[in-house]
Order: structure tokens, then C-alpha cells, then sequence
């Protein structure tokens, strides 16, 4: 860095010291803006972090991962003591921005009034990749990043991949954008008893036709 760039980077610190938290907040998240758009790793979500006002922030109602009580309480002693490490992932629609993944870090920056009043009121959010923003993508992208913790439960994952199926996606889509393998796929499928779910007649290579015999034939 040049000593032009460096003097211009103090003036500029300066200036935002003397801005109220609130305005401080916003000209930091226009300066992370402008900085991702020269970054060299502009293509990845991660490079640009912001911090976005709770009530801005609102969960999806598809999140396939559950947590215990147990677990919730870790998160929150975790975030009360070591802060925010992970930011809350996002997609952004307007003003609002909906989680794909970080439902439960949502949660605690939201309920903890000690995090929240730290915080200023605002959450670390990144947002997927443009061009991800249809409902079948987000609800995707939520489950591979559940499934790449180990984390989710059959029953919202079976209503996902029925919504799915609705919307129309063939069961090699389903697999190829969950991580899973098709029999894996038709099982969900299976556990929803849901006959529509079939209609595309992709069955398990493993099935086999099995002729039943009467008791007639069996005599014979």
C-alpha cells in the first residue's frame, strides 16, 4: 500500500469514528460493499460480510435441521463467548433477507438480550451467489449445508424434496442438488405416501418385478 493509499485509509477511519453507531454500522457495510467489488474473491459469498438489523433478518420455513435443547444452549454459551465466528447465510429479496442457513445463530442473536444489545441489534449476514434465488435453490442450498454437518430431520427433509417434486424437478435434479443418491430420494418420497410424488416412474435399479402366483397356479 502506497503512502497516498495509506493516508487516505487514516482520513477515512477518522471519519467514521466520529459517526454515530448507527451511521458508523451502514458507511462500514457501503465500505465492505465497495471494497468486495475490486476484491479478487468477489465470486464468494464470504468475502462480504455485513451486518443487517435483526428485524430485517427473517427465518425460512423449510429448515430441515432441528436442534435440542442441550445444543441450543452450547450455541448460545458459544456465541456469548467467543462471539460470532459464522455468519448467518442468507438470500436477499428487497429489504428483507431470508436464511438458508444459520436458523439457530439467527435464533440467539435474536432471544439472548445480552448478545442482542452487543450486537447493536444487528446479525453478520453473507448472501448466496446471484442467480440462487429461486425457492427450490434456497431450499438446496439449506439442505447441503445441514447435510454437510451431519444434520437434518427425515420428515422436513421429505417435505422438501416434496416441494420439490412439485415444483417440478425430476428426481436426478433432486439428487445431483441435495448430495444424495436416488434411492435415497425415493425414499423420502416413500415417506410421504404421497402417490403424485411417483408419477415421473423412476423406480430403484435394486426393485425387482415379482410375479405372485395364485394358489391354483401353485398347485400346478
Amino acid at each position: 500500500m502506497n503512502d497516498a493509499m495509506k493516508q487516505a485509509l487514516s482520513t477515512l477511519v477518522g471519519e467514521l469514528d466520529r459517526l454515530e453507531t448507527e451511521a458508523r454500522i451502514e458507511a462500514l457495510n457501503e465500505v465492505r460493499r465497495a471494497l468486495h467489488q475490486v476484491s479478487p474473491f468477489r465470486g464468494e459469498p464470504v468475502d462480504l460480510v455485513l451486518w443487517v438489523p435483526c428485524e430485517r433478518v427473517k427465518a425460512n420455513d423449510y429448515n430441515p435441521n432441528s436442534v435440542a435443547p442441550p445444543e441450543m444452549e452450547l450455541l448460545r454459551v458459544s456465541i456469548q463467548n467467543d462471539g460470532y465466528t459464522q455468519p448467518i447465510v442468507g438470500f436477499g429479496a428487497g429489504r428483507w433477507i431470508e436464511v438458508v442457513d444459520g436458523f439457530h445463530r439467527n435464533r440467539v442473536g435474536r432471544e439472548d438480550a445480552g448478545i442482542q444489545a452487543r450486537i447493536h441489534g444487528h446479525l453478520p449476514v453473507v448472501q448466496i451467489n446471484e442467480g440462487r434465488g429461486q425457492v427450490g435453490d434456497r431450499m438446496a442450498a439449506t439442505v447441503r449445508h445441514n447435510r454437510a454437518r451431519g444434520k437434518h430431520s427425515v420428515t422436513h427433509m421429505s417435505a422438501i424434496v416434496v416441494e420439490l417434486v412439485r415444483r417440478g424437478w425430476t428426481d436426478g435434479q433432486i439428487a445431483e442438488d441435495l448430495g444424495m443418491e436416488r434411492d435415497e430420494v425415493l425414499r423420502l418420497k416413500q415417506v410421504t405416501g404421497l402417490a403424485e410424488l411417483f408419477r415421473d416412474g423412476e423406480f430403484s435399479e435394486a426393485w425387482e418385478v415379482v410375479e405372485v402366483l395364485t394358489e391354483e397356479e401353485v398347485r400346478r
